[in-house]
Parts: C-alpha cells; structure tokens; sequence
C-alpha cells in the first residue's frame, strides 16, 4: 500500500546504521512512500505475480540459505530475475555476507543495497513502526496538546478562550507542553494518534499581551516533549447560561480525528474557574477509566440501589 506521503531513504539510513553497500545516485533523492515491508521468498523463488516494487525488500537468513542450496546457474538467474522487478531497496539482515553477483545486479538495475547487523524480525518491526509514523496520514487542528499524568490532552476551542495560558500554568504544575497553536496529528495504527507540534514552532508558545515565550528554555528540557499520544480531547466553550452540561459523567462524548473516536469532554469556561485544575482532574478521571474503574457509573449504581432500597 503506497501512501501519499515519502519520505528519503537517507532518513532510514540514518535512524537504523545501515551500510551502504551500492548506492546509485544519493539516497536523499530515493523516496520510500510505502509503510510496508516484504521478504521476497515468493520472488526469488519465481513467483512475482503479486510483487510490489514499492515496498523495502528485506533479505535475512532464510533467503540467503534458499540462494545458497541453488546451482550456480539457477542462483544467477533468480538474483538478476529479482533484482530486474526494481524494488525500491533492498536491506540484507544479520550482517551476512552479500554475493558478489547480488551487488552487480543492484549496479545494473540501479537499485539501493544495503546491510544491517541486526535479526530480521528485530529490524522489520523497528522499521515498520518506523514507516507508520513518519507515513501515518495526518491532519492539522487549530489547538493546545499536552501531556498530564501520562495522558496526552488535546485542548481545542475558539481562540482567545484560553488555551495557551491554561497549558501554561500546567506547565508551572510539573506537566509538559508538546504544541501551541497548530498540532500535527497522525494517525500511526487503527486505534492511535499522535500529536506534535511543527518544526517552525515546537516548543513555543503564545500568550496575548507578552508574545512568543519559548517553553524549553524558560523551564528547561524537562517541560518539553516532542511527541505523545493522544488520549483525551478537551473543548472548551464559553460558559452559556441555561445550557445543560454533565454534572455527572454519565455522558460519554467522542471526538473523531481521522476515523478514530477519542474520548472528549466540553469544558464551560467563566471567570473564577481554575482551568488547569480541571484538566489535571480530567487527565487522571480518564486514566481511571481506562485501568477500568469509573467513578461516575459507581457513583449511579450506589444512587439507583438507595432509590430502590428506599421505594422497598
């Protein structure tokens, strides 16, 4: 499955150690576009009828065994047969000791070789993982994400109502700041998001009447993180008169980003409330619920069996 989104292969390169055994041109220009990764047993073998060029082919021991117990003719043919389908890259695992006639296939066909020294299973799931997120898709919301007790909030509401200045007192709590502003979401399995901020602005901030305030340096590494998973959405409104909110918890309110419900909560907002406060309860009530133990349906059960006591 190719994504819309690339990235260059100089980036893999660094993040995993990997040698460089044949390059064709510079591996800023290769661009990989798939989250995917394959072991070509199938194709070595000769069956390509479902190859897919895009994807990074991943070479470990089995393979090379396979190569190893074929004639000298039959294995020239498979690797150059292989090699002719032009795989966006090949990686060979566990250091092993690459064939001579496998490097002058990838200088024929153009094709990126490279090594690693760790096991294959290892290394695909590192890369993998790798691949999801740097190719997750990916949205932009207008908002405030932090991180609170371990949860990561994602703080949305019309500007000026106080997003900025409610991360920053929970920064001054001992909590971290992620992004300000414009938060880049991605979507990096079927049940997880994760937020960071834009390079531009990372680890910035803005509060009306002062300015840009860098977080980092005004109190240190520790108030900072890159990136974190988003637990919990936070909206906050203007406090309107005669509108209902819960008072109970009963209400269980999602937030759909990018086809995944998260758990969300709106907020009225007046002056005398301490927002961070609330927030800091929100963080720690959600992670309640998700170690399975809800206050507000325990609260519900204990008043509906005082009710039936009472009418018995």
């Amino acid at each position: 499955m190719e994504s819309k989104y690339s990235i260059p292969l100089s980036e893999l390169i660094a993040e995993f150690s990997l040698e460089e055994l044949y390059m064709p041109t510079s591996p800023k220009e290769i661009k990989i576009s798939s989250p995917e990764v394959s072991r070509p047993g199938l194709a070595l073998s000769g069956f390509v009828e479902v190859f897919e060029p895009f994807r990074i082919q991943i070479i470990g021991k089995a393979e090379h065994r396979y190569l190893s117990g074929l004639s000298s003719e039959q294995r020239v043919k498979r690797i150059n047969e292989f090699f002719k389908l032009k795989p966006v890259a090949v990686v060979i695992t566990s250091n092993i000791t690459v064939y001579e006639l496998m490097l002058e296939a990838a200088r024929n066909e153009g094709i990126p070789l490279l090594r690693t020294e760790d096991r294959t299973s290892p290394f695909m799931a590192s890369l993998i993982a790798s691949l999801n997120t740097s190719l997750a898709p990916r949205i932009t919301r207008h908002g405030v994400l932090v991180e609170v007790y371990g949860e990561g909030v994602l703080i949305l509401g019309d500007s000026g109502i106080g997003k900025s200045e409610t991360a920053i007192e929970l920064v001054k709590r001992g909590h971290r700041l992620i992004a300000d502003d414009a938060v880049e979401i991605k979507r990096v399995s079927s049940k997880t998001l994760v937020g960071t901020a834009p390079d531009l602005i990372r680890y910035y901030i803005e509060l009306r009447g002062i300015g840009i305030v860098d977080v980092r340096r005004l109190f240190g590494m520790g108030a900072v993180k890159a990136t974190e998973r988003i637990d919990l959405v936070i909206k906050l409104e203007n406090w309107q008169p005669g509108k209902a909110y819960d008072r109970f918890g009963l209400d269980e309110e999602v937030e759909d980003i990018l086809g995944i419900g998260i758990p969300a909560l709106t907020i009225p907002v007046h002056h005398g409330r301490n927002l961070a406060v609330v927030l800091e309860i929100a963080a720690m009530n959600n992670r309640q619920k998700k170690m399975g133990y809800n206050t507000a349906e325990e609260f519900n059960q204990r008043l509906m069996e005082q009710i039936e006591s009472e009418e018995s």
